[in-house]
């Protein structure tokens, strides 16, 4: 469920190679087709040398469909550099979300109640478990449950399971996959098939405590905060590129419960920023690193 409200907008992202000319040559190509720009966002990145914008400009104030206004623009983009990557999407073509859990709740629930309320631009259209605990949670939002089992020790069935996942997965063609709690590491193919659509959330501070029970390792180094991280998934465990993190502070006198309950917070708040601004084309990816315009 999305806000029907909202004005339908066509969103421009891009980087490239940073020189003089990129504002001028994309405004005037927007101006051109009659664009009216309702937002503009732009950063010079001086130590990559590389150029990123996000502009969103009315639908309606252009009439032409969008696939013409890709091929028009392709010949802008041609000129700014055969490294240019951007892309032009329509906020009014409804987008897919497949959320991948385990037994924890809290990032589910959360993203369900975000959806169900309109505050998630896109369709949460399947859930898919390797537990069944949460299938009851998610049927009552009316939204599809998968089981998948994923046995241990065995290699040849968890290979197996995540091919069911794949194909269960794909078949929703989805803007993005949410690692919500999945307690599952994707293999190298998954990663590389749903590169930079795969969002997982983890329970620590990156790069600090990656892998499991982080809070139990900050617990045992006495650290003063603690946070959640929202990143994209790579084959590297947690070192995608960062979508956004935050963090809170604690005391000598919480035990590892009291952090887990309290880091349950953050990372709801964390997971569902991080998915929406991927959701709304917010989010650009160059190499290790990422350029959010929020």
């Amino acid at each position: 469920m999305t806000d029907s409200n909202a004005p339908r907008t066509f969103v421009l992202t891009l980087g490239c190679p940073d020189r003089t000319g990129i504002v001028a040559a994309i405004s005037g190509f927007i101006a051109e087709i009659g664009g009216w720009i309702t937002e503009a966002a732009y950063h010079s990145d001086a130590t990559s040398g590389w150029f990123f914008t996000r502009q969103a400009v009315r639908a309606d104030s252009v009439q032409l469909p969008i696939d013409e206004i890709r091929a028009r623009f392709a010949a802008v983009a041609a000129e700014l550099g055969p490294a240019t990557d951007w892309r032009l999407t329509d906020t009014g073509e409804t987008k897919s979300v497949v959320l991948l859990v385990s037994k924890d709740s809290h990032c589910l629930t959360d993203l369900l109640s975000r959806a169900e309320r309109g505050e998630l631009p896109a369709q949460i259209s399947a859930v898919v478990g390797n537990h069944l605990d949460l299938e009851p949670l998610t049927t009552r939002f009316g939204v599809p449950f998968h089981h998948v089992s994923f046995p241990a020790g065995d290699p040849d069935g968890k290979t197996a399971a995540f091919e069911q996942l794949r194909q269960i997965v794909d078949t929703h063609a989805p803007e993005a996959i949410v690692l919500a709690r999945f307690m599952q590491i994707l293999p190298p193919d998954l990663c590389a098939a749903w590169q930079g659509r795969a969002i997982n959330i983890h329970h620590s501070f990156l790069p600090s405590f990656i892998g499991a029970r982080p809070y139990h390792q900050a617990f045992d180094r006495g650290v003063k905060l603690i946070g959640a991280t929202c990143h994209y998934v790579t084959a590297d465990l947690d070192a995608g590129p960062i979508i956004e993190q935050d963090v809170g502070r604690i005391s000598h006198e919480q035990t590892p419960t009291d952090m887990v309950r309290q880091g349950r917070d953050i990372e709801t708040l964390v997971l569902s920023r991080g998915v929406r601004w991927h959701l709304e084309d917010r989010v650009l990816v160059h190499g290790r690193k990422t350029v959010v315009f929020a």
